[in-house]
């Protein structure tokens, strides 16, 4: 009985050690090119957890699933298709399948001759704000006193794991998406700029929800006359 128990106990590990590969997506040809696009700012060499080789990131392929698929890495805290904004590091529904396809079939390695060549990671972070704009505080709600282009929007003042969406409520009816963020977390907060500046006319109503949520800058081209601030506007 205790040889056949040593036995036993020899043999889980070595059992435990070889995964079962149901899945055709490899470190080498597809999860490699999406950590050094997405993740290789934070998680590169000398980093206190680089994921940059494969032997590096297979240890930690459940977290780095758990983390893609709750939006908390990479660190883009904006609910996508809420507003069109430049250079989004959040990672598409497409890649995200590839991370959680790869992770739940067995991690493999593949052909590491397929691996791309690495280049220098591209800074996440943007401005903290837009080279001779204006700021507008919304807490709660503004009203615009005047025409604006709204050129970037970024979160100030929210509690971690606030979420907050604002719109901008024009006068002839028509609503332009501005932010929505969602489990705020102020360790990445960031300016979000826009693909294309957005037109306000005068009297647009800037809406938070909840309204108590916080503060919104919004960073406009300099002129025009100030923002009449408000509260609980709906």
């Amino acid at each position: 009985m205790r040889r056949a128990l040593a036995i036993f106990v020899l043999l889980v590990p070595v059992a435990g050690a070889h995964d079962v590969i149901t899945t055709k997506i490899t470190w080498s040809k597809e999860i490699s090119r999406l950590l050094y696009k997405r993740c290789a700012v934070c998680h590169g060499e000398g980093s206190s957890i680089p994921l940059m080789t494969y032997d590096q990131a297979r240890p930690w392929a459940v977290d780095i699933k758990d983390e893609v698929l709750t939006r908390q890495m990479p660190p883009w805290q904006a609910v996508k298709g809420f507003g069109a904004f430049k250079d989004d590091r959040g990672m598409t529904q497409e890649e995200m399948e590839y991370i959680s396809d790869w992770v739940t079939g067995g991690a493999p390695e593949g052909n590491p001759k397929m691996l791309p060549k690495k280049s220098d990671p591209q800074q996440w972070r943007d401005p903290d704000s837009p080279a001779g704009s204006l700021e507008v505080d919304v807490a709660g709600g503004v009203k615009l006193g005047d025409s604006r282009q709204v050129l970037a929007v970024r979160p100030k003042g929210l509690a971690k794991g606030a979420s907050v969406q604002v719109v901008a409520a024009r006068p002839d009816g028509s609503f332009e998406p501005l932010l929505w963020i969602f489990d705020f977390n102020p360790d990445f907060a960031r300016t979000y700029y826009y693909v294309a500046p957005l037109s306000l006319p005068a009297g647009t109503e800037i809406e938070m929800n909840p309204p108590d949520a916080g503060k919104i800058a919004l960073f406009t081209k300099a002129g025009g006359k100030a923002a009449k601030s408000g509260t609980g506007l709906h």
